[in-house]
């Protein structure tokens, strides 16, 4: 034989075996129990456990029972619940490994905390200092238009525009007070939380 036609002869047998070393292999015991092979899933065997093996009779997985319209609604749920749960976790596993970025020690964390605070604290300041200048000019308005308390009509418009101005801008500072103290509120809460959390991350060993 020539060589060229031997090795076109190897070659296709090579071919065939490796398809027969991939085939895959169905088995089960239908209702009446017989012992049934395919190679695809068993039709006979569909509410019942399936086998599918190697081309060398290992066992590769076990395919379970096909479900009802019920039974598979009930098994999505599930699915969906432990899909959730797994969520969850790998994001509380998120956060914890964010805190213990930015905060590897205590001391970063008191550090963060007295910044955010002190940011309130400043715009609290800055508020109260201009309400201060805010009730001066309304005093120097208010003396003014005392001298047209005879006759209010007397009064200039400018001074009357001015107060009301002032009267808004006291309201909007006082407001600002009002919000910045509920966020400090809010800034405590969170760092105690977190300081909560960091300390047991601080005190455990166990790979995030």
């Amino acid at each position: 034989m020539p060589l060229k036609i031997l090795l076109i002869t190897m070659l296709a047998g090579l071919a065939s075996f490796g398809s027969q070393a991939r085939a895959e292999i169905y088995s089960c015991v239908d209702a009446k129990g017989r012992t049934i092979t395919a190679d695809r899933p068993i039709m006979d065997c569909l509410d019942r456990n399936q086998r599918e093996l190697s081309s060398f009779g290992v066992v590769k997985r076990q395919i379970g029972p096909s479900l009802t319209a019920q039974e598979q609604l009930q098994q999505d749920q599930k699915d969906k619940v432990v899909a959730e749960q797994r969520a969850r976790e790998a994001e509380s596993k998120r956060r914890d490994r964010t805190l213990l970025l930015h905060y590897p020690n205590r001391a970063s964390h008191d550090q963060q905390r007295a910044t955010t605070l002190a940011q309130s604290e400043e715009t609290i300041q800055l508020a109260k200092k201009i309400i201060t200048e805010l009730n001066l000019e309304r005093k120097a308005m208010s003396h003014e238009l005392e001298t047209y308390a005879k006759d209010p009509s007397k009064a200039p418009l400018s001074i009357k525009l001015s107060l009301k101005d002032n009267q808004a801008s006291l309201l909007e500072h006082q407001q600002i007070i009002v919000d910045q103290e509920q966020e400090k509120k809010r800034i405590t809460k969170r760092f105690d939380e977190e300081l909560l959390r960091l300390t047991q991350l601080w005190g455990t060993k166990t790979a995030l």
